[in-house]
């Protein structure tokens, strides 16, 4: 056997060598609007706890001075003019290079020295994300409708997509560059962590949770987030992606609606005729026979979108599959 072939079986085979090195860059990436009061508190945190870690503020029309401070912080800051966290996601997706990324929100809630043990495991353990699930004991931090809500979210997207989280809607997340590069980002707003979630448990990516602090904001800082409309538009995604992700099952619930209503509609009507040979219902009749008619053409419809849904989910894996998965470094086959 030569000895490039040796080298070959030993890369393959030999488990230290199949970790491969330590992370050459790793990106912190902070998506920000008016954070003028905490940005700086993020940007030294995170500089302390990854001091060869390159800092990403993008500031998103900030009108309190966010992009000076986070400036004289020592961050690197660009800008982002389309209005929404989902578009600075997108954004920083696309720019910036990394074998890692760290994505943080920049109210400093949260606990910047979770970041290295984050990296670690995705790291070692090769996957692909790994979320900061929230943990506080401070209420002013994570308001009780704001966890009953997460709860009532994360709820949803595990009847539907599967249990693999229990904290959707963190802002704390670790990411390799494979998924970076291949995440499609199509969500606008606060929804982004959710598209983050779903593509993660559709693809069936190796992911994992790791519990961290959640503190509350600094004083003089305020939430962004709007508890009933973002909270409306989160669970709008939630459909929307159950609706082309799973469109099979969508549009089977919606056929066996539409079929029950017509067979309740139906019995009275039936048993009138069997009784007295007349249909005096007409017009219930009709719309009985509409409803299991539309029932039909719905499951239909999921049938054909189903197989369309499996193309694009095959694309989406061979996108993934197509970016290096640690930039510089050969995975061992």
């Amino acid at each position: 056997m030569s000895q490039t072939a040796v080298q070959l079986a030993r890369e393959t085979f030999d488990p230290s060598i199949a970790r491969g090195p330590q992370p050459r860059t790793v990106a912190v990436l902070v998506p920000c609007y008016n954070e003028g009061g905490a940005i700086a508190q993020v940007v030294s945190a995170f500089r302390a706890e990854l001091p060869d870690a390159m800092i990403f503020v993008y500031d998103n029309n900030s009108t309190d001075g966010t992009k000076a401070v986070a400036a004289e912080a020592g961050a690197i800051v660009r800008s982002e003019d389309l209005q929404g966290k989902g578009h600075v996601v997108r954004r920083m997706f696309s720019d910036i290079d990394a074998d890692v990324y760290v994505m943080v929100d920049g109210d400093a809630t949260y606990d910047a020295a979770a970041a290295p043990k984050m990296i670690e495991l995705l790291w070692t353990e090769r996957l692909d994300m790994v979320v900061g699930r929230r943990e506080h004991t401070d209420t002013a931090a994570y308001r009780p409708g704001h966890v009953l809500g997460n709860s009532l979210l994360t709820g949803c997207v595990t009847m539907l997509f599967g249990q693999r989280f229990t904290d959707i809607l963190s802002g704390y997340r670790v990411f390799s560059r494979r998924f970076v590069k291949s995440f499609p980002a199509l969500a606008t707003g606060f929804e982004t962590e959710t598209e983050l979630t779903v593509h993660a448990l559709q693809l069936g990516l190796p992911i994992a949770e790791v519990s961290t602090r959640y503190a509350a904001r600094p004083e003089g800082t305020a939430s962004k987030l709007r508890t009933y409309r973002d909270g409306a538009r989160i669970l709008a995604m939630i459909v929307r992606l159950f609706r082309t992700e799973r469109p099979l099952a969508f549009f089977g619930l919606l056929s066996g609606v539409s079929a029950l209503a017509s067979v309740l509609l139906a019995i009275p009507v039936v048993l009138t005729f069997f009784e007295t040979g007349l249909v005096p219902r007409l017009p219930t009749a009709v719309l009985s026979m509409g409803l299991m008619l539309l029932g039909v053409i719905l499951f239909g419809c999921g049938l054909i979108l189903d197989t369309v849904t499996q193309g694009r989910k095959e694309a989406k894996r061979l996108a993934y599959l197509l970016v290096a998965p640690r930039s510089g470094h050969r995975s061992p086959s």
